[in-house]
């Protein structure tokens, strides 16, 4: 009798530790459906979310931003489509979610002032002062090292420029508890269910979880070389902005 090779289940990064690779094709195998379970699993909050860390970075009018680990580039759609004279680049690694990001500008007509690059977010293939702004939407907690990518950012920054980072966090009390649970336990069945990769939706939570609360993340914006650092919680602390500034 022939022996049948058994299924390989695709690679997952280890929460707390995310090897490049397993992130890469993790978001890669997610990219078809990633936009709508953004919807579903945060019950449409997340594009609130996004306006309010565009809000906060509070750039000028003619700004240059760079939207790091853009994903399908919604953050960057935020930042410049409301402001005509803004620019912007989305950084990214996954090839499948920069077409889409691609796909999205040129339906909105923005692909003269915006533009896609693959790239890594500890080696970032741009010039220095460059960017008069810099946002990341829930995308720092999977970067190995997240006090390189802020380095990096901090380097293609003008100064007098800021960083927002918008990411979830883990709100303290009862409210924590519920949200631990639906996060734990009906978050990785929706999002196996809608995307076919329950295993993604597993990770996902579990990076939540392991993310520095607010006060260590903004010690590492510090290490990083950032001044002005600040943080403020939304929706009651299930997700934090935090921010900022290159020193003049």
């Amino acid at each position: 009798m022939t022996a049948r090779a058994l299924p390989v289940a695709p690679p997952l990064p280890t929460p707390g530790a995310p090897e490049k690779q397993a992130v890469r094709t993790m978001f890669d195998r997610i990219a078809r459906r990633y936009d709508l379970l953004n919807r579903v699993l945060s019950f449409g909050i997340d594009q609130g979310w996004r306006r309010a860390a565009v809000a906060y970075l509070d750039a000028p009018r003619q700004a240059r931003i760079l939207d790091l680990c853009t994903g399908t580039a919604d953050l960057l759609l935020e930042a410049i489509a409301h402001e005509p004279l803004r620019r912007g680049i989305g950084v990214d690694f996954s090839l499948p979610m920069l077409r889409r990001a691609r796909a999205k500008l040129e339906a909105q007509g923005l692909l003269a002032r915006a533009a896609i690059l693959a790239g890594d977010a500890e080696r970032l293939p741009l010039r220095e002062r460059r960017f008069d702004g810099a946002l990341i939407a829930f995308g720092i907690r999977s970067v190995p090292d997240p006090e390189a990518a802020l380095r990096e950012i901090l380097r293609v920054l003008v100064p007098g420029g800021r960083l927002v980072v918008l990411e979830f966090s883990s709100p303290p009390g009862m409210l924590g508890g519920l949200y631990r649970l639906y996060s734990r336990h009906v978050l990785p069945r929706i999002g196996g269910l809608i995307s076919g990769d329950r295993g993604a939706y597993a990770y996902l939570p579990a990076s939540i979880e392991r993310f520095p609360q607010p006060a260590e993340f903004a010690a590492t914006l510090t290490r990083a070389g950032f001044a002005r650092v600040s943080h403020r919680p939304l929706t009651f602390g299930v997700a934090q902005l935090h921010r900022g500034e290159r020193p003049a």
